[in-house]
């Protein structure tokens, strides 16, 4: 496909998920790269150089990657759950920040994991062969490897006793390929993978961890709050991705099952329980949603927005009056959707977000041939996107702002802001844009 459209950043990432699947973490940042090069403002660019970043264990980096994203495209929240496991994974390498003192002695230089391993290439190289020697042969205990690969342990001393059999070792498969290399490269992503886990999660992690469990236990023997947040975050976690990747229907069920189980635990058992309850209905309702069934989505959100103004929960008011404007607008109800939407403007707390509201506000004016309400909205929705400097939806707002001058028959006003609509759609660049444009 890159043979035949050169360069296309949808077909770069789709190969930078491969690669990363593959283990290949560097042709995976590099594809990454590649995409942002093309569209800096690309958001599954930055999101999977992020995530190459971060399985290549430069975490800092990756966090950096995620806030990124999450600022140009607050709607995913790929890029929080993103942000939550890079500093949790920090907190676990280095201590919580608070703990930690600096001492501004010297000058401190903010230098990549990449620049330092660079750093430690050229110090082997110039190391004398037994030193380097030494190094290689140097290996973890084997109780500490065990609890890093866990059940991939057996696989690698399995691994690793096929060595000791040289004529196994000195044949080939059918393919050509030696026995041995396979054997060697096997161990040697499963040595990456453990000096990952270490990275992400070293020992001293995993012990704190254990002795909380216990402490948790000690207090109270039956209830153990540490386990039912952990499996709820799981939980949780498995029910967005099914609705990304287009399991609505497994993704519904499974928001159904957690929503019971939580509503049975007491407070002492989970202490977020009314805001995890509004999350679930906000699920389900999404979910529902992308099946087509529209009331009983509409009744989800609700019951959410409930959840949340009974908690004063702002952020899920505000998500709340989100999607029910979603569903009003759908059916074909825009002037509810524009009541609700327009409850929620106070509660905007970016740019970006007040320049898709204002957007959605005024296509739904249009729709009800309100064309000059619907020009003042489009004009808010360009400012918020010129002060965020987003491009997109600077397009999206000038169009609207363009269709509204045709509705109010001022032809000469339409003409050029379609044409400044345009210039935008070949700076995104959005193809099917540029050709309804013209059109």
């Amino acid at each position: 496909a890159l043979k035949l459209r050169a360069g296309d950043k949808h077909c770069l990432i789709t190969r930078s998920r491969c690669f990363q699947k593959l283990g290949d973490t560097e042709n995976s940042l590099k594809d990454a790269e590649a995409s942002l090069q093309i569209d800096k403002t690309f958001s599954e660019g930055l999101y999977q150089k992020a995530e190459a970043l971060y399985t290549m264990g430069d975490f800092e980096f990756a966090l950096v990657f995620y806030h990124r994203g999450r600022r140009l495209r607050p709607d995913l929240h790929k890029f929080q759950l993103g942000i939550n496991k890079a500093e949790e994974a920090i907190v676990n390498c280095i201590g919580n920040p608070s703990s930690v003192k600096l001492e501004s002695k010297e000058e401190l230089c903010f230098v990549s994991r990449q620049a330092e391993s660079k750093k430690d290439k050229q110090k082997r190289q110039n190391k004398p062969k037994d030193q380097k020697d030494q190094k290689q042969t140097k290996k973890q205990s084997p109780k500490t490897e065990k609890q890093l690969l866990g059940q991939l342990y057996a696989d690698k001393a399995y691994l690793e006793k096929l060595l000791k059999d040289e004529d196994l070792m000195q044949s080939s498969t059918k393919q050509g390929v030696k026995v041995m290399d396979l054997v060697l490269g096997g161990i040697a992503y499963l040595n990456h993978r453990r000096d990952f886990w270490q990275q992400q999660k070293p020992m001293y992690a995993r012990v704190y961890e254990r002795k909380a469990l216990r402490r948790g236990r000690a207090r109270d023997k039956k209830q153990k709050p540490a386990d039912i947040a952990r499996s709820i975050a799981t939980d949780m976690e498995d029910i967005e991705l099914m609705l990304a990747r287009g399991s609505a229907e497994e993704s519904c069920r499974k928001a159904e099952r957690l929503l019971k189980k939580i509503q049975a635990w007491s407070e002492n058992d989970v202490p977020n329980k009314n805001e995890l309850i509004g999350n679930l209905h906000s699920f389900i309702g999404n979910a529902q949603l992308a099946m087509g069934q529209m009331e009983a989505a509409l009744r989800s959100h609700k019951m959410d927005l409930d959840c949340a103004r009974q908690n004063a929960l702002t952020d899920a008011v505000s998500r709340a009056l989100d999607n029910i404007g979603h569903v009003y607008a759908r059916i074909g109800k825009f002037q509810q959707a524009i009541n609700t939407w327009e409850e929620k403007i106070p509660l905007a707390q970016s740019n970006l977000e007040k320049a898709w509201l204002f957007h959605e506000i005024g296509r739904c004016y249009l729709e009800l041939d309100k064309a000059e309400v619907a020009q003042d909205y489009g004009q808010k929705s360009l400012q918020s996107a010129d002060e965020e400097g987003d491009a997109e939806w600077q397009l999206h707002a000038t169009v609207l702002v363009a269709q509204a001058q045709v509705k109010l028959k001022d032809y000469r006003s339409a003409i050029l802001t379609f044409e400044r609509a345009l210039e935008k759609a070949k700076l995104v660049p959005n193809e099917a844009a540029q050709n309804g444009i013209i059109a």
